[in-house]
């Protein structure tokens, strides 16, 4: 028995020792919860909000003439979805989708610079998300105006819904901060002058780990997540409203 046992984890791939290490974290995690209820609602949320966000970085490079990412114009989640960073972002609160890979080469605007069509390519994901909030948001208040809330609100659907409107807000807010990886980066580097934006692409490195260490200690606690949290109201206020407008 120890040497089948021997024989069959000497068999794993790193991935799959990655994948089995996460999925028995989250079961634990769930454990912890003691509520199954939570991945129900939160794991298909955060798939859609990974999905747009992906989708339209995809859709705006192809816009602008780059065919690289064309397979990726979809909202099928399993063209977009990173297993490893789906799980990480149920877990910890931050996580990635499968990077759409750009040619900046293949860009047909030459009016435009080309760092230019890259920020409005990085934009676009947040963008994306925003107006998927929106359009759920939409959909929560058409269920809220014809009366069926009280039929509906236990309803799996509609935690769905309700939770990734509360994802999506949160997604493209925090992708717009201006450090890598995150897209606010590169909407940055399009924005600042000459001599900024070569320091910040000959350092980008470092402020990738100012990034790690800002999400690890408490500065992200005590800073930037007040911050998010107070535009994340505004923006789910003002999305309610624009909501009710469109009804209107």
């Amino acid at each position: 028995m120890k040497e089948k046992v021997m024989e069959f984890l000497k068999g794993l791939t790193a991935k799959q020792i990655i994948i089995g290490i996460a999925l028995a974290a989250v079961i634990i995690y769930i454990m912890r919860l003691n509520s199954f209820n939570y991945i129900l609602y939160t794991l298909p949320a955060l798939m859609i909000a990974i999905t747009v966000h992906e989708f339209g970085h995809a859709f705006i490079a192809r816009k602008y003439g780059d065919d690289t990412a064309k397979d990726r114009i979809t909202l099928n989640p399993f063209k977009h979805i990173d297993w490893i960073g789906l799980l990480s972002l149920f877990i910890c609160g931050i996580g990635w989708g499968k990077p759409v890979e750009i040619d900046p080469n293949n860009f047909k605007k030459k009016n435009i610079p080309i760092d230019r069509i890259e920020a409005i390519v990085a934009l676009a994901g947040p963008v994306a998300n925003l107006i998927t909030a929106v359009l759920l948001m939409v959909l929560i208040r058409v269920f809220l105006s014809i009366g069926i809330i009280g039929l509906l609100k236990n309803y799996v659907l509609f935690e769905i819904l309700k939770i990734a409107v509360l994802i999506n807000i949160g997604m493209g807010v925090f992708n717009l901060i201006p450090l890598p990886p995150l897209d606010g980066s590169k909407i940055l580097v399009a924005l600042l002058p000459e001599k900024a934006r070569a320091w910040y692409t000959n350092n980008e490195r470092l402020l990738y780990i100012v990034f790690i260490i800002i999400w690890v200690t408490p500065i992200a606690t005590m800073i930037i997540s007040p911050i998010i949290g107070g535009i994340n109201k505004f923006l789910l206020s003002l999305i309610y409203t624009i909501a009710g407008k469109i009804l209107i």
